[in-house]
């Protein structure tokens, strides 16, 4: 039976889509912690671990009550600290973030009776969300897996509420204590960054700028980090790693595609869950990246959590688009 660790916030959400509808619910940790309580019924346990509202805090447990995978006892409502977010789709995949509360951080006294777990998913947000002390606490006291997202780092809160991309500049003492660090393309161009810049030569996203990525991968990778996966939105993610020559592999893992798309939030979170699950259960990297990939998809297909299948329909369906590739 494996044990997977959720540990993020839990945002009460308010999104505007790409199509103008408005949709209000919560969000990051739910979407991992659902897709896997799912995946892992009567053969494991997910665990979020969060704080939160103590205003928000029946809604979110009525809504892990019907899985019987997902054990609540790490979401706290005790600090009264938890997340809010607005958000704005300019298209599908690029939004105007607002955050109007923030969760207080997890510590290592937040994590210490989980360690145990067979992985740790960190789903954060913002840069201020998941302290480095955590990171090195379980790495010195458990043999858990430990999965990070860098969209938190990469992303800072102003004083008026603005959610604004930020550099990763102390990502070089972080990657020690990360086994696998996952990121999409623009968080992997806040990692990637010159010792100084010319006044008029700094850049907002580019979506085209790939030709960094094989330069952020050998950093990473040689900082200790064993794994890197980089999602490239529709067309799929790289995943990295060093050979026994200690040269950077790179092996691409298509994505599922979908036809219609109904609300993208969420799917950077629901590939950090797969992720945990094809490492658990599978133990292979490629298998890893397919499982995170068909998460991905199936988050974009609805409004609700009924988006996520259980183990057989996913495994049906993973095999169905990838065969034995």
């Amino acid at each position: 039976m494996k044990k997977i660790a959720v540990v993020g916030p839990i945002p009460r959400d308010t999104i505007k889509t790409h199509k103008k509808e408005t949709i209000k619910k919560y969000g990051c940790v739910t979407h991992p912690t659902i897709a896997l309580g799912k995946l892992m019924e009567g053969d494991g346990t997910v665990y979020p671990i969060s704080h939160i509202h103590k205003i928000d805090e029946s809604a979110i447990l009525e809504l892990f009550k019907d899985y019987s995978a997902i054990d609540t006892s790490g979401i706290s409502s005790e600090q009264n600290s938890g997340t809010v977010i607005f958000l704005d789709f300019v298209d599908q995949n690029n939004r105007m973030e607002k955050q109007t509360a923030f969760m207080s951080p997890i510590l290592p006294k937040d994590v210490e009776k989980f360690l145990n777990v067979d992985a740790f998913v960190f789903v954060p947000i913002s840069d201020f969300e998941i302290p480095l002390e955590t990171l090195k606490y379980i790495k010195n006291n458990s043999n858990a897996k430990i999965i990070f997202d860098a969209h938190g780092p990469t992303t800072c809160v102003t004083v008026n509420g603005d959610r604004l991309r930020r550099f990763w500049i102390e990502i070089e003492q972080w990657l020690p204590y990360i086994d696998v660090l996952k990121m999409n393309l623009e968080e992997s161009q806040c990692c990637w960054f010159n010792n100084e810049y010319e006044l008029d030569g700094m850049e907002s996203y580019d979506e085209s700028k790939h030709d960094h990525l094989d330069g952020l991968a050998d950093f990473v990778l040689k900082n200790k980090t064993h794994d890197l996966y980089v999602t490239l939105d529709a067309d799929g993610c790289n995943h990295y790693t060093l050979n026994d020559n200690n040269e950077v592999v790179k092996t691409f893992i298509k994505s599922m595609r979908m036809e219609h798309v109904i609300d993208t939030t969420g799917c950077g979170d629901s590939f950090a869950g797969g992720l945990a699950y094809g490492l658990s259960y599978y133990e292979d990297t490629k298998t890893a990246g397919q499982f995170a990939n068909i998460l991905g998809a199936f988050r974009t297909q609805g409004k609700t959590f009924e988006v996520f299948k259980n183990k057989e329909v996913t495994y049906n369906t993973l095999k169905g688009y990838y065969g034995d590739n």
